[in-house]
This record gives C-alpha cells, sequence and structure tokens, in this order.
C-alpha cells in the first residue's frame, strides 16, 4: 500500500470512559441534538501537502464530503481552514530546523483558495474559508474563523481534517475553551497511526467535546 492510496482508520474509546460520562451526567454524549443553522463543519487543513504523508488522509474525504453536502442542505456552515503561507518564525525555526520550518511554512501551497484545498473535498464558493498561522484554528488573533463563525451565530463545531492529534486537536480544544459545542469526528480526521488517533480521541471525549462517527452525526441533521 501506497500513501496516496484511501485506507480507512481503526478508531475506539475504551467502554469504561464512556461509563464516566455517564455516570457523571446520566448519558453518553454531551450534544444529543444539532441545530444546523448553529452549526458547522470546520476541516483543518486538507491541502495537497499532507495528500502523500500517509494512507489515511484520502479515506476520510469521502465523510468529510458527506457531512458537508448534508449540513449545507439543512442550513448549516462549512468552514474550510487552510495553512497561511509565509516565512517561518523563529520559534519554529529554533523548534523544528530551518528546512523542516520552511516546509511547514509553505505548506498552504500557492495558487486560488480552491487551487490550495485537496481537489475531492466537495468545497463550495459560499462556504467559510479562513487561514490559520497556529496549530489551532481558535485561538485569539491567528485565525479569521472565529469572527467569521461569529457572524453566523455559530456554536457548535464539528472538527474534521488533519491532523487528528496535532491540529485537529489544538482546535478542538481551543474551541471548547471559547464555549463552543465540539463534536470530533471519529472518522473524519486523518493521522499517521492509529494508536496517536485513538490517544487523542480520548482526550476530547474526557475534557472535550463529544467523539462521534460520521454515521451518528448524520442521523442527527435534518
Amino acid at each position: 500500500m501506497t500513501g496516496s492510496e484511501p485506507k480507512p482508520q481503526n478508531w475506539s474509546i475504551d467502554e469504561r470512559e464512556y461509563a464516566r460520562h455517564e455516570s457523571r451526567r446520566g448519558r453518553r454524549f454531551a450534544y444529543e441534538v444539532l441545530d444546523p443553522a448553529h452549526t458547522a463543519l470546520v476541516v483543518v487543513d486538507m491541502v495537497r501537502f499532507f495528500a502523500d504523508a500517509g494512507p489515511h488522509f484520502r479515506g476520510i474525504v469521502p465523510n468529510i464530503n458527506a457531512l458537508a453536502g448534508t449540513l449545507r442542505t439543512a442550513g448549516g456552515t462549512v468552514a474550510w481552514v487552510l495553512p497561511e503561507v509565509g516565512p517561518p518564525s523563529e520559534w519554529a525555526i529554533g523548534f523544528y530546523g530551518l528546512a523542516v520550518a520552511t516546509m511547514y511554512a509553505a505548506s498552504g501551497g500557492t495558487g486560488s483558495r480552491d487551487e490550495r484545498l485537496f481537489p475531492e473535498l466537495d468545497a463550495r464558493a459560499d462556504d467559510v474559508w479562513a487561514e490559520k498561522s497556529a496549530a489551532s484554528a481558535f485561538f485569539p488573533g491567528r485565525s479569521t474563523l472565529p469572527a467569521s463563525l461569529a457572524e453566523r451565530n455559530v456554536d457548535t463545531v464539528l472538527i474534521t481534517g488533519n491532523v487528528t492529534s496535532v491540529c485537529c486537536e489544538s482546535t478542538a480544544r481551543d474551541a471548547a475553551t471559547l464555549g463552543y459545542r465540539v463534536v470530533f469526528i471519529a472518522d473524519g480526521t486523518a493521522d499517521v497511526r492509529d494508536s496517536a488517533r485513538n490517544a487523542t480521541l480520548r482526550t476530547i471525549h474526557r475534557s472535550f467535546g463529544d467523539v462521534r462517527p460520521t454515521a451518528e452525526v448524520l442521523t442527527m441533521l435534518p
């Protein structure tokens, strides 16, 4: 198998983690109802740079497209978040080294926003488009996403994209800190290894938001 071939990821959360929340709040999930008018699908870093980095990137594309189409039809918001392109920061150079920092700083690609996004994604011109200059799309002052969602009265975000354990997890954590209802799509984020992804799913479920597969979330949208 090559990195360019789609491959689904196995995901799991230990049953005792579900039981912990059930004992505390009387139900498995915090958010049992989605109001499309106040819900946004947030798609993080689905750009060409990462497409061949591992076998799971392409495997989540159908799930993202299904969520985007259904939420859009229901009157919700779809937001595509791209890495901002520019020179590497001093911090990045010190942490990664010049060569890798420069590579990451250019990961957002070149051309129009449509050209920068992975071409198999179902993006529309009237969706929300944002850039971020940090791992998180919600870190204050580092992305246009929060302001765009505030204009649409969004209070719930469905987190998808790449990489599960880095930018997706960072985005979910900061969204929860800012008061958003977070639903992390278990089979809608990509990581290099199942172990890394499942560690993030456990963390999100325990402390920051619900973790649900695409099929369940689709049933929650009218």
